[in-house]
């Protein structure tokens, strides 16, 4: 899955699983770059990756707004020339129960998780279009398929990504750009480490195979759909889960 010539923009990539598929992505020859709002932490993983050899800028923009959006991709088209694949990574949580749930949080949520990924995909499906090539990919999550008490603004982004990405597929098809989705189930990452033991051990009953994914499980999904070998998937959702949802 040689990704050689192909430029790539993976939001919300200074950690995490971000971090992850953007080095997965330049370990394969993508030019890759790197979003985030935290600028140190972007830059710090692009320098990571022009040290094992790869190609990688650190771009700061808030994709949850518009302007910032067309930036980051109009800043990639300035320094590259082209766009072939956009990852939509970029995710926050602001947990609580619905009936303590601010709307300040549901929002928050809902812009960053779900309308950032409109606005980028929304901007990057201009120059794929010329280019006659691309792959949008929307990191989805189980919990928009089967829902998560607490994370209702969550859950409700991350099932709208899943829309999304098979509305974008259908209108983008005929013009050589797949869309496609993956859903991470208990990935160990900063955001699930702080959860308690009693609550990563209920997972871990979930889950068939036993044990935790790793952001490296989701970025080698990433990379087979960033890929030519996958240009006859579009509209589907990959469940990275370990067999934790099955339907």
């Amino acid at each position: 899955m040689h990704l050689e010539s192909r430029v790539a923009i993976v939001t919300g990539s200074a950690r995490g699983i971000g971090q992850a598929i953007a080095t997965k992505l330049a370990e394969h020859g993508a030019t890759t770059i790197i979003n985030d709002l935290d600028g140190g932490g972007a830059e710090q993983t692009a320098a990571q990756i022009r040290a094992r050899g790869g190609q990688a800028t650190a771009i700061v923009a808030d994709i949850s707004q518009a302007d910032e959006a067309k930036r980051l991709v109009d800043e990639t088209m300035a320094s590259y020339g082209r766009l072939d694949i956009l990852v939509n990574n970029a995710g926050i949580t602001r947990d609580s129960f619905l009936l303590r749930m601010s709307e300040e949080d549901w929002d928050r949520v809902l812009n960053t998780n779900l309308k950032g990924a409109f606005l980028c995909s929304r901007a990057a499906v201009r120059p794929m279009m010329k280019q006659g090539w691309g792959r949008i990919i929307n990191i989805s999550s189980v919990a928009g398929v089967m829902g998560n008490a607490g994370q209702a603004n969550y859950a409700a982004a991350k099932a709208g990504l899943l829309g999304l990405t098979k509305t974008v597929a259908r209108e983008f098809a005929s013009r050589g750009i797949t869309v496609n989705a993956i859903a991470p189930g208990f990935i160990d990452t900063e955001m699930t480490r702080p959860l308690s033991e009693a609550v990563k051990q209920e997972f871990l009953r979930l889950i068939p195979v036993g044990y935790a994914g790793s952001p490296e499980d989701v970025a080698q999904a990433v990379l087979f759909l960033a890929s030519e070998e996958a240009r006859y998937i579009t509209g589907q959702v990959l469940h990275v889960d370990g067999g934790m949802l099955m339907a």
